[in-house]
């Protein structure tokens, strides 16, 4: 069956296509998709704004008329950290609904970990053992750990590169002062989930998931995106320390022109940089590996596992 799964993101709102079915992988058919910072339309009591629920519903629009045009015959549509941690983010999700007729799923922290967690551990197997999975999103970063499909602890905190940025890197290129106040803070909001990840069993494998981890392991040297899924790509701690200090230096024009970088993101590749080496250096992580499956797969999976158990 063709199925369409709508992600309202931080950075991007995206339609897949999909064409899948259950106990096989899901082969990607179509996409659409739109640069949205949502937290670019925040007013100043947090909500999203008239222009911002404009392009959001007008996207959706969009996507509702591709899937039907193109046969799915099933849609997911959810939402993140944007839409969850708006301060009007119930009544969006209502127009939403009322003006489109897709009703979006809203998804909390602890399930969006879940559900990429689910991803990865189908990606990699069960021989890959106990697996620590890392993701940065625009608005919050995920961690989940376990040695089953359903995480042992699954953990979201507002770390998001995007959040980050707008609220602590907004120079273009940072202060000196202001990168270490950032490393400051990120380092404190990671200090309990970090505590709590090290009274588990350690991990046989650390993955890493997003488009965040796959730039920052693209500007170290791994693979590019044309080589396809199946090539090995990692990202070292030893390498990203160093290209940490390289971006703080950049402005975000620079940045942008590196391998892997997309102009949308560029501005939010150091807040994603300082995340990854402070979770890194705190997990007593060396190298992760980078995984192709994220949260769309893993809803995908999920939803096919429903359908055969039904």
């Amino acid at each position: 069956m063709r199925l369409g799964v709508l992600d309202i993101g931080s950075n991007t709102v995206h339609l897949l296509l999909v064409d899948a079915h259950p106990g096989a992988r899901p082969i990607p058919f179509g996409s659409h998709k739109r640069a949205l910072q949502l937290v670019a339309y925040l007013d100043a009591d947090g909500a999203i704004n008239e222009a911002g629920q404009r392009e959001l519903i007008d996207f959706i629009g969009e996507a509702a008329e591709f899937a039907r045009t193109n046969e799915a015959e099933d849609l997911l549509a959810f939402a993140t950290s944007a839409i969850r941690e708006s301060a009007n983010g119930v009544e969006v999700l209502a127009r939403v609904y009322a003006e489109t007729g897709i009703r979006l799923e809203e998804l909390s922290g602890p399930d969006e970990a879940a559900a990429t967690f689910l991803a990865v551990r189908r990606w990699y197997g069960w021989g890959s053992g106990n697996i620590l999975n890392l993701d940065i999103g625009g608005g919050s970063f995920e961690l989940a750990m376990g040695a089953d499909e359903h995480p042992e602890l699954a953990v979201s905190v507002p770390l998001g590169a995007g959040r980050l940025t707008w609220d602590h890197l907004e120079a273009d290129p940072p202060t000196a002062k202001s990168v270490k106040a950032a490393r400051k803070y990120i380092r404190a909001t990671l200090a309990e989930p970090i505590a709590a990840f090290a009274e588990l069993e350690p991990a046989t494998i650390v993955a890493a998931t997003s488009k965040s981890f796959r730039s920052l392991a693209r500007i170290t040297g791994a693979a590019p995106r044309a080589a396809g899924p199946y090539v090995k790509r990692e990202l070292r701690l030893s390498d990203l320390t160093l290209w940490s200090s390289r971006l703080a230096a950049m402005s975000s024009a620079d940045r942008a022109e590196l391998p892997g970088v997309s102009d949308v993101r560029a501005k939010q590749l150091l807040a994603a940089a300082l995340v990854a080496e402070e979770a890194m250096a705190g997990l007593g992580v060396d190298v992760l590996q980078i995984c192709p499956w994220a949260l769309r797969e893993g809803l995908i999976l999920r939803r096919f596992d429903h359908l055969q158990s039904a």
